[in-house]
């Protein structure tokens, strides 16, 4: 009997734990979105004709990093707050980032992109 109550106990914390997590949280922080994406600046600023390997380099691992769609919307919210602070950006060669290094998104990046969808 102490076997049976102590292993139905165990299920009840462990079931409790699962109920309170988080359904989906966000590995990727604004921090490791500025940190792979800085080297781009130049191309975004139109001081560069191509963005260069380290900028692609940086967009790729971001885009294999962002499988959850937390994470894909941490990136949204991220790139739009940082990107909002900085006069002088050229959004449509932002935009042209995924397709320059060889990533297929399936939206667009605009400063008008519902990060929430």
């Amino acid at each position: 009997m102490a076997a049976f109550t102590l292993r139905g106990l165990t299920c009840i914390v462990i079931a409790c734990f699962l109920l309170l997590a988080p359904a989906s949280e966000a590995a990727i922080t604004c921090g490791t979105v500025i940190g792979s994406l800085s080297s781009c600046l130049p191309y975004a600023f139109g001081r560069t004709p191509t963005p260069g390997s380290a900028c692609c380099g940086g967009v790729k691992s971001l885009y294999s990093a962002a499988k959850m769609q937390a994470d894909r919307q941490t990136v949204c919210t991220c790139l739009k707050g940082y990107a909002g602070k900085i006069s002088g950006i050229n959004y449509g060669r932002v935009a042209s980032l995924p397709k320059q290094c060889g990533v297929s998104l399936p939206y667009a990046i605009s400063p008008s992109t519902n990060c929430n969808t």
